[in-house]
C-alpha cells in the first residue's frame, strides 16, 4: 500500500498509467457516447413504441437524472471504499440496464430501463476523473491526460448520433443499446486487471438527507419542464412540481451548508476558478445537448434524412471536438484560461444564433457552418474548464469533486433537452392549435399530431392528397419554428455564461502569476495537502 498526495509525486507518468488512461476513457466513452446515441432512435420509437414528444424527454432525461442525482452519492463512496470498485460495480449495472432497454416493449418500461443504466453511468464517470487524477500527479501530465478525458467526453457525446445512425440502419433499435453490453464486459476485466485502487483515509458519515433532497428536487424541477407542454405552463399541477423542486433544491442546499459530512462541499464555491469552471460547464452541456437532441430530429423530420446519414451529418461536429479540446491546453498556455474557455462559449452562441434562423426550405449546407462552431466552442470551453475545476481541489477531495463536476454537466444536460425541448413542444402545439380547432378527428389523430412531429407526418401520409401535404407543411412550419425560439435561448443562456466566465474565472491556475489564490491560500496541487491519499 503506498500513501500519498498531490505534492508527493512529481514523477513522469509511465506506459501503465496511460493504458489505465485508456481503460478510463473507453468506460467513459460508453457512458458519454449514451447521452446522445439514442437521439438518432427518436423517430424510430415514435414509430415502433408509438413515443409522444413528452415521452421522448423522459426517455433522454430519466438516464440524466438518476444520473445526476446519483453522481455525488457516487463519488463520496468511492472515497469511502475505494473507486476502483464503484467504477466495477458500475460498469456491471450500466451492462444490466443496457440489456433491459435493448429489449423494452414499451415507452415507460425504456423510460425505466434507461433509469437504471444512470445508476451504473453515475458510478463511471466520477471514478474514471478521480482515479485518473490520483494516477497522473504530475500537473503537466495530468493536464494532458485531463484533456484527453475532456475530449472522449465530447467525441461520445458527438459520435453518439453516428453510432446510432449505423447500428439503426443494420439492425433494430435495441442494437444502440446492446452495443453495450460486450464493451462494459471487457472493460470491466480490463479494470479489474490495470486499474489501481485509491480512496480517501479520512472520511466521515454518509450523507443521506442530501442524497434523497438532491435527487428529489430534480427530478421534481425537471417533471415540471417536460410536462409543461402537454398539461400548459399555468396548470397548479406543473407550477406546483417546478415550484416544489425549487423549494427542495434550495433545502439541498440549505442543509449540506449545516452538516459537517456534506454531499455537497459548499466551501469549494468559494473559489471562483472552481464556480466560475463548474457554470461555465454546465451551460455548454445544456446548449450541446439541448441542441442535438433537437437537431437530430430536424435533420431526420424536416430534411428527410435516414437516422445514418443524420449520424454523418452531425459527424463534423466530432471531428472538431475531437481535434480541438486535447489542443485547448496548449491555447490556455499561451492566452490563459479565461480567454480560452470565453472564446469557446462565445462561439457556441454564435453558433447556435445561426441555428435560430433555420427555415422549412433550409438545406444541411445551411446549418453546417453553425454545426461546426458548436463543436469548436465544445472543445475550446471544455477541457479548460474540467482542468479548472480538478486543479484546484486536493487529491483526497478528487472522488467528490470529479462527482460534483460530472454533475454539472448531467444536470445541464438534462435541463437542456428539458427547457429546450419543452420550448420547441409548446411553440409546436400553439402553432398547430389554431389549424386542428377547426378540423374534426379522432382523439388519437389528435394527439399523435400534436404529441409530436414525426406522429403528425405519419398521419399526413395515411391521409395522402392535398389535405395529408397540408397537414404535413404546417406541421413542419410548427416544428421549425420551436426549433428556433428552443436554439435563440440556447444561444442567449451560453452566451450569458461567457460573461460570467470573462467576469469570474481568473485567467491563470491558483499560484500562478495573476491566478487566484486557492481554498488554502495557494494551489493545492501545488502545495500538497497531507494526508490526503492511500492508493493501492
Amino acid at each position: 500500500m503506498h500513501t500519498g498526495d498531490r505534492g508527493a509525486s512529481s514523477s513522469s507518468p509511465g506506459t501503465r498509467d496511460w493504458v489505465v488512461l485508456a481503460v478510463l476513457c473507453v468506460s467513459l466513452l460508453l457512458v458519454s457516447l449514451d447521452n446522445t446515441v439514442l437521439n438518432v432512435a427518436l423517430p424510430t420509437l415514435v414509430r415502433d413504441l408509438h413515443a409522444s414528444d413528452t415521452e421522448l424527454q423522459w426517455i433522454v432525461d430519466a438516464y440524466s437524472i438518476v444520473f445526476a442525482g446519483l453522481l455525488l452519492v457516487a463519488g463520496s463512496l468511492g472515497d469511502r471504499i475505494g473507486r476502483k470498485w464503484v467504477f466495477l460495480a458500475g460498469l456491471g449495472v450500466f451492462a444490466g440496464g443496457s440489456a433491459a432497454s435493448a429489449f423494452s416493449g414499451s415507452p415507460d418500461a425504456l423510460i425505466a430501463a434507461r433509469a437504471f443504466m444512470g445508476i451504473g453511468s453515475a458510478s463511471i464517470m466520477p471514478s474514471t476523473l478521480s482515479i485518473l487524477t490520483n494516477v497522473f500527479t504530475d500537473g503537466a501530465a495530468r493536464a494532458k491526460a485531463i484533456g484527453i478525458w475532456s475530449g472522449t467526453t465530447g467525441l461520445g457525446i458527438a459520435i453518439g448520433p453516428i453510432v446510432g445512425g449505423w447500428l439503426l440502419d443494420h439492425f433494430w433499435w435495441g442494437s444502440v443499446f446492446l452495443i453495450n453490453v460486450p464493451i462494459a464486459v471487457l472493460g470491466l476485466v480490463a479494470a479489474v486487471l490495470v486499474v489501481p485502487n485509491s480512496k480517501n483515509p479520512v472520511v466521515s458519515a454518509p450523507d443521506g438527507v442530501g442524497a434523497v433532497t438532491s435527487v428529489v428536487g430534480l427530478g421534481l424541477l425537471l417533471w415540471g419542464i417536460i410536462e409543461a407542454p402537454e398539461h400548459s405552463w399555468s396548470s397548479p399541477l406543473v407550477l406546483a412540481a417546478i415550484a416544489g423542486g425549487l423549494a427542495v433544491l434550495a433545502a439541498f442546499w440549505w442543509w449540506e451548508g449545516r452538516i459537517d459530512h456534506p454531499l455537497l462541499r459548499l466551501e469549494l464555491f468559494a473559489s471562483r476558478r472552481f464556480s466560475a469552471a463548474i457554470a461555465s460547464m454546465t451551460l455548454v452541456l445544456f446548449t450541446l445537448l439541448g441542441a442535438l437532441f433537437l437537431l437530430t430530429q430536424y435533420l431526420q423530420f424536416s430534411l428527410g434524412y435516414t437516422a445514418f446519414q443524420t449520424g454523418l451529418r452531425i459527424g463534423p461536429m466530432a471531428l472538431v471536438i475531437l481535434v480541438v479540446a486535447p489542443s485547448s491546453s496548449l491555447l490556455v498556455r499561451k492566452l490563459g484560461t479565461k480567454a480560452v474557455v470565453f472564446t469557446g462559449m462565445a462561439v457556441i452562441a454564435v453558433g447556435m444564433a445561426m441555428i435560430s434562423h433555420t427555415t422549412v426550405a433550409g438545406s444541411y449546407g445551411d446549418a453546417l457552418p453553425a454545426f461546426m462552431l458548436v463543436g469548436i466552442g465544445t472543445g475550446l470551453a471544455f477541457a479548460p474548464s474540467t482542468e479548472s475545476v480538478m486543479g484546484s481541489l486536493p487529491l483526497g477531495q478528487a472522488g467528490v469533486g470529479a462527482a460534483t463536476n460530472s454533475t454539472a454537466l448531467q444536470v445541464g444536460g438534462a435541463l437542456g433537452v428539458a427547457v429546450l425541448g419543452s420550448l420547441l413542444n409548446t411553440r409546436y402545439q400553439d402553432h398547430l392549435a389554431p389549424v386542428l380547432a377547426h378540423e374534426p378527428m379522432p382523439a388519437g389523430v389528435h394527439h399523435a399530431i400534436v404529441g409530436s412531429l414525426g406522429g403528425a407526418l405519419t398521419v399526413a401520409q395515411q391521409i395522402g392528397g392535398r389535405l395529408g401535404a397540408a397537414l404535413s407543411t404546417v406541421a413542419r412550419d410548427a416544428f421549425v419554428s420551436g426549433l428556433d425560439i428552443a436554439c435563440l435561448v440556447g444561444a442567449v443562456a451560453v452566451g450569458v455564461g461567457a460573461l460570467v466566465v470573462l467576469a469570474l474565472l481568473p485567467s491563470r491556475p491558483d499560484g500562478a502569476p495573476g491566478g487566484e489564490p486557492g481554498l488554502d491560500g495557494g494551489s493545492s496541487i501545488a502545495k500538497g495537502r497531507p494526508g490526503g491519499e492511500v492508493r493501492r
